[in-house]
């Protein structure tokens, strides 16, 4: 992969992500050394971002270790110039910590408005210009490229255009390779960003230009847009939009808008834009909201039976967006909004194939299911028509019986029967939670009866708002099944209860022919 810069002009928009370092700034977020190695590794080897923000210099050892680490491997790969790491104007300290982790390059935070320079530096705007060129001079010595922040530069160019035309004119002729302009408080419009813009490209023709957007507006990605329009190089991102307060400009929206939207490209691998959103969830433990554009549980999830009528008849619901572009697949959801084309989707998917009457009939409990306000998955199908049906659903497996024990200081322990082509199999195992032993202990039993178990992609709890210690509880688990998702779901007066339901649905489910192709 190459990371040679392009010049502001070219229809080839760079993308750096931060997810490493703003998006670490998210509240209760903290990635290990380990994480970060993990993270950087997916932006610049599967991503393909252009560069990459991985931290902040003389934060903690934590920090130069992950930074360090994530140097290393890059650099094994010829990617050391992508990595970058956020410094300060602080006599050369930062500079000095960037080299000794092994850096290459380094972004300087500035001022961006006489309000910061005066408030917090309680500097004049000469001195803070002084200040920096000094620090640009030192890092240039020590073998560092540089890019610099102007941080709180829209508030800048509302109120202090003076001084920030002062500042680029003080300092344009430095080796400074981009000037990154900050919306630090998320307060543009999209077009605000369009005019100041123009206006640093019209009295700054030969720079080059970042813009760094945060969300506090929701107008992130409306922005992003107007800046690549703009003509700016480099536009900065982060997975899921992590990052303080309201985070930054989320990448998925960012790229997909840019390709579909304007003129301009990204060498973004599109492919793997929801696999990696699934990973920094994982990870920073900060779930994406259900309809975030590209990279929410129900984005490409129809629910009106209209809708799947009317892709079945000539894909009429479906836009640019279309879930295989990011590797995944349209579900059609059930519930009292399904008509027959919904129901006949699923069944379709499932490789079910039921008489016209019975559809029917399946389709009226589906309603009748969803005005109760229960949800449906469509691995509940198979037992829905057998109720339809008055006959007992094809469950090959069965879990016949089972024992969870937790006690103080020690771990969780799990007895497990499962019934399987009048075989009785029983096993136990230990695990770091109740739910933990009962899958140890089921794999040890399904090994012996030569099954896979695929692999838990999330487990969700919901429990009614309001309710009570004896509320139902209703458990949801997402699967990966010969590279597709497949949700089950159990509801219980207990969660482990609900769980085990919900893993009994899905061995089933498997073990019916042409079953693994339910999608999420």
């Amino acid at each position: 992969m190459m990371h040679k810069d392009t010049v502001h002009h070219s229809g080839v928009l760079e993308i750096l992500d931060t997810t490493l370092r703003d998006g670490e700034q998210t509240p209760g977020v903290s990635f290990t050394p380990a994480d970060k190695l993990q993270i950087a590794r997916m932006l610049l080897g599967q991503l393909h971002v252009d560069r990459i923000e991985v931290g902040s210099a003389r934060v903690s050892d934590g920090e130069f270790e992950g930074v360090r680490t994530i140097i290393d491997w890059a650099a094994a790969r010829g990617d050391a110039q992508a990595v970058e790491i956020l410094g300060f104007i602080d006599h050369g300290r930062s500079a000095e910590w960037v080299r000794n982790a092994g850096g290459q390059c380094i972004n300087f935070l500035a001022k961006g408005s006489e309000h910061h320079c005066r408030v917090q530096l309680k500097k004049t705007p000469r001195q803070h210009f002084d200040d920096v060129a000094k620090e640009i001079r030192l890092a240039h010595e020590m073998g560092l490229k540089i890019n610099l922040y102007l941080e709180d530069w829209s508030n800048g160019m509302r109120h202090s255009l003076d001084y920030v035309f002062s500042m680029m004119a003080s300092l344009k002729d430095l080796p400074v390779q981009r000037f990154m302009l900050a919306d630090t408080l998320g307060i543009l419009t999209p077009e605000e960003v369009t005019r100041f813009i123009g206006w640093m490209r019209s009295a700054f023709p030969e720079i080059r230009l970042d813009f760094h957007g945060h969300n506090d507006y929701g107008l992130a990605a409306a922005n992003g847009l107007a800046a690549a329009n703009a003509g700016v190089s480099g536009i900065h991102t982060t997975i899921n939009g992590l990052g303080e307060r309201t985070g930054n400009l989320p990448l998925a929206q960012l790229v997909t808008g840019i390709h579909d939207l304007t003129c301009r490209r990204t060498r973004i691998h599109e492919k793997m834009l929801v696999r990696s959103s699934e990973m920094i969830q994982s990870i920073s433990g900060k779930r994406c909201a259900w309809n975030t554009p590209v990279t929410g549980d129900d984005v490409f999830t129809q629910t009106c039976g209209v809708h799947a009528d009317g892709d079945k008849k000539g894909d009429l619901y479906c836009n640019a967006l279309l879930p295989e572009r990011f590797g995944c697949a349209r579900h059609y959801a059930l519930g009292k909004l399904s008509g027959k084309a919904s129901i006949e989707r699923n069944l379709d998917e499932m490789g079910l194939d039921l008489d016209p009457e019975v559809r029917e009939k399946v389709l009226q409990k589906v309603i009748r299911i969803g005005d109760r306000k229960k949800q449906i998955d469509a691995a509940d199908l198979p037992f829905i028509i057998a109720d339809v049906l008055n006959r007992p659903c094809d469950m090959p497996l069965r879990v016949a019986d089972y024992r969870v024990e937790s006690r103080a200081h020690k771990l969780p322990k799990a007895w497990v029967t499962v019934e399987y082509q009048n075989q009785t199999v029983e096993e136990s195992a230990t695990g770091d939670g109740g739910y933990d032993a009962f899958v140890k202990a089921l794999r040890k039993i399904l090994r012996k009866l030569h099954i896979s178990v695929p692999r838990l992609l999330d487990y969700q709890v919901r429990i009614p708002p309001g309710g009570k210690t004896d509320a139902l509880v209703e458990t949801s688990i997402t699967w990966q099944i010969n590279g597709r998702s497949v949700v089950t779901t159990g509801v219980e007066c207990d969660q482990l209860a609900a769980a085990i339901v919900a893993t009994e649905k899905m061995l089933n489910t498997i073990l019916q022919p042409g079953a693994t192709n339910v999608s999420k």
